[in-house]
């Protein structure tokens, strides 16, 4: 009877009971854009910061190369002033645009595609008008100087009494053309390279500031005084700075002279581009050779 009722619960098959199916979940990944679309006070927040941010580099190199050009009629160019004047600035203005205060530093940084087109012009707009604006001051100042006295000493002894004036450019000639030409080409290049370099130190804003500093400087000295031979001159030749060269009448645009166009414009520019492309270069280069 027992065996009976073992085999008769050994036939009995169980019912697997069928596999319960979890639902499938789907995550659904929100990207940055869609949060921006969706929030439009957070977009309308960017937008405005990014405004602000541009409105402050603009006014940085305004203020930047109105410094620097006024130091540039005061001190007549002097290379050694004009260095220092330039770390000042940067140290001042350097976080908020870069300070170029130099529209060969902006071509140059713009063709190696370091700032956009929109910004490069704003730059070179601000650069002018700080520029325009340091000119007109200090002839304001001129222009408030005492004339000078019949009475005195100089005029006694027949000498005419010089009256002040700013500082003009010296004019070009046919056998010096040439010379500053290549002394703008090979002095903005050298001033580039060093801006250049001085792009890529992150970490310490007073070595940076030295480096553009000294950069003018050297750059400054050695195709000023490369010039100064040939034109048996003291007054400055050379420029460095399209904005500065505007102001300070290198060329006479009443009677342009071409060359003189090319030498204080696009001598530097072209020099501007050459400095910041070297650089890439030659980093490019170190770069392959240690991958």
């Amino acid at each position: 009877m027992a065996t009976k009722k073992a085999g008769s619960a050994a036939k009995k098959t169980t019912k697997k009971s069928p596999a319960v199916s979890k639902p499938s979940t789907t995550t659904k990944v929100t990207t940055v854009k869609a949060v921006e679309a969706a929030s439009p006070v957070r977009s309308s927040a960017l937008k405005s910061s990014n405004r602000t941010f541009v409105a402050s580099a603009l006014i940085a190199e305004f203020v930047g190369t109105f410094i620097l050009a006024s130091a540039f009629i005061v001190t007549k160019g002097e290379p050694l002033y004009l260095g220092f004047v330039l770390i000042a600035v940067v140290l001042i203005v350097g976080t908020l645009s870069g300070a170029h205060v130099n529209p060969l530093l902006t071509v140059g940084a713009w063709v190696t595609r370091k700032m956009t087109t929109l910004r490069a012009l704003g730059y070179i707009v601000a650069q002018v008008l700080g520029a325009a604006l340091a000119f007109v001051m200090l002839s304001l100042f001129i222009g408030g100087a005492p004339a000078p006295d019949p009475n005195s000493q100089a005029a006694m002894m027949g000498q005419q009494p010089a009256a002040p004036e700013l500082l003009k450019i010296t004019a070009l000639t046919d056998k010096t053309q040439w010379y500053v030409f290549f002394a703008e080409l090979v002095g903005a290049t050298i001033f580039a390279f060093a801006v250049a370099s001085a792009r890529r130190e992150s970490v310490d804003r007073v070595a940076k500031a030295f480096t553009v500093g000294f950069g003018l400087f050297v750059s400054a000295l050695l195709v000023g005084t490369a010039v100064a031979y040939a034109t048996q001159t003291n007054v400055p030749s050379v420029v460095l700075n399209p904005a500065i060269a505007l102001v300070v009448e290198a060329v006479n645009w009443s009677n342009i002279n071409w060359m003189a166009v090319a030498s204080h414009f696009v001598a530097p520019l072209i020099g501007g581009v050459l400095g910041f492309a070297l650089l890439d270069v030659l980093y490019s280069a170190q770069g392959k050779k240690e991958a």
